[in-house]
């Protein structure tokens, strides 16, 4: 067939405004996730596999791991029912109050716990520690917790702009966090010393939350009123908000379950696995940033007044999608090597470095085609407020996390765990896509 016979259908579809939201989000992306990496590679340079390093990615786990499970949960849940709250009643200032101050409570409540509870989380989970490297990691949780609350609004806030196609500033924010980081390291690092990336986050974060609510208030979109908790749409939004938590947190859990286990290797196998991670973690950011952040607006509507139109859509986008994964992920494979030493071997960064973050690099590649695949499943079933069985999915998930751990650590050390989490990415997604095939069956009858 002729190129000249694709041209209409490519003009039509670069007018498709679906497309060209993503199409912007991900070009945005591209900008934010590679100042981030620039951050990346000014971390590695200046800390290399370091105790520093292994500290502060403990402390960050607690902080990120409520960011990601409680925080962004909601959000997930907040986007479909706000779509439907404006679709039906159009109380929307009822309903953004209630969610404003149901994020200030669980916000508010973690930072509490976090805090009372930190020594017993690091005695249960990293022990056998000097009482320095200890104090490295609480010093730098301190200037961590607050970002809870920030990221907590941010993440509301940057869900709304969603709602409203406003997807060019939901999606630039997070490049305030890495130039703060930015800065601290260049110019401060010296008198933070040890807590140069914590403030650097911290500041951040209250940067990301004062630019998104500018653009709000800016764009109208806040419109705050007496909350309503017992509305339709509001209790609608209740009960999906423990399956979804239940999912993010088991989820969650993943990550912790890594590093843990990383912990018990030598000194830097954290900050390896941590490395190992980035260039996948780009990829799969930027994908699911310029995906997910349009098409979970975009399913919640489409499924509220043509639900067998967005299985087709889905479908139609997942198959061109991992193939071109396929693809993108044996190349990076075949340069594992290349990549690492360009972006990260530099002062203590050594050869020998390289080499482990890049075959563990290759392990995470592995999987990179199904969890991208699968974080597009689960927006779409986010969208039709299909929660609960993902909980169940991600609590076998958890279970087979921590055997494969123990099974491949033991052979194959900080590599094993990376090759685990691969494993389990193809797992997940593929049980996902399964159960997304039988949701249309049942929905057709």
């Amino acid at each position: 067939m002729k190129i000249t016979n694709y041209i209409p259908s490519f003009k039509k579809a670069i007018k498709n405004p679906t497309v060209i939201n993503v199409i912007t989000v991900a070009v945005i992306s591209i900008l934010v996730k590679g100042l981030g990496f620039y951050k990346e590679i000014i971390v590695a340079g200046s800390f290399g596999l370091s105790e520093l390093l292994d500290t502060f990615f403990i402390a960050a786990l607690l902080p990120g791991f409520i960011n990601e499970v409680f925080l962004n949960a909601f959000k997930a849940v907040f986007i479909p029912n706000y779509i439907a709250e404006k679709k039906s009643t159009n109380n929307l200032g009822a309903f953004q109050s209630a969610s404003f101050i149901i994020t200030l409570s669980v916000a508010g409540v973690f930072i509490i716990i976090s805090y009372l509870f930190t020594d017993v989380f690091l005695e249960t989970f990293f022990k056998g520690h000097t009482s320095e490297y200890y104090a490295l990691i609480t010093t730098q949780l301190y200037y961590l917790l607050p970002c809870i609350l920030f990221w907590g609004f941010a993440s509301l806030l940057s869900g709304l702009l969603n709602i409203y196609d406003e997807f060019k500033f939901a999606s630039i924010y997070p490049v305030l966090t890495s130039i703060a980081m930015i800065i601290c390291l260049l110019f401060f690092k010296e008198q933070l010393q040890e807590k140069v990336l914590a403030v650097g986050m911290l500041i951040g974060s209250i940067a990301q939350f004062i630019f998104l609510l500018i653009v709000a208030i800016h764009k109208q979109i806040i419109k705050i009123s007496k909350p309503d908790f017992l509305g339709l749409h509001t209790q609608t939004m209740f009960k999906q908000v423990p399956a979804k938590v239940s999912s993010g947190f088991l989820t969650g859990l993943i990550s912790v379950t890594d590093q843990f286990f990383a912990a018990q290797l030598i000194i830097g196998s954290i900050t390896a696995l941590n490395y190992g991670l980035r260039i996948p973690a780009f990829f799969t950011a930027i994908i699911v940033m310029a995906l997910g952040n349009v098409l979970l607006p975009y399913f919640s509507k489409l499924s509220l007044s043509n639900k067998d139109e967005a299985f087709k859509k889905l479908y139609y986008i997942l198959k061109r999608l991992f193939l071109g994964l396929i693809v993108v992920s044996v190349v990076l494979i075949l340069l594992s090597d290349f990549i690492v030493e360009l972006f990260f071997e530099r002062n203590e960064f050594s050869s020998e470095d390289t080499k482990i973050v890049a075959n563990i690099q290759r392990m995470f590649l592995i999987g990179l085609p199904f969890t991208i695949c699968g974080n597009i499943i689960v927006r779409f079933l986010t969208s039709i407020n299909k929660n609960a069985f993902m909980a169940y999915i991600s609590f076998v998930t958890v279970i087979l996390n921590i055997i494969l751990d123990i099974v491949l650590m033991k052979y194959y050390g900080v590599f094993g765990i990376a090759l685990c989490t691969a494993l389990l990415q193809m797992f997940r997604s593929l049980v996902y896509l399964k159960y997304t095939t039988n949701q249309q069956k049942v929905l057709a009858t």
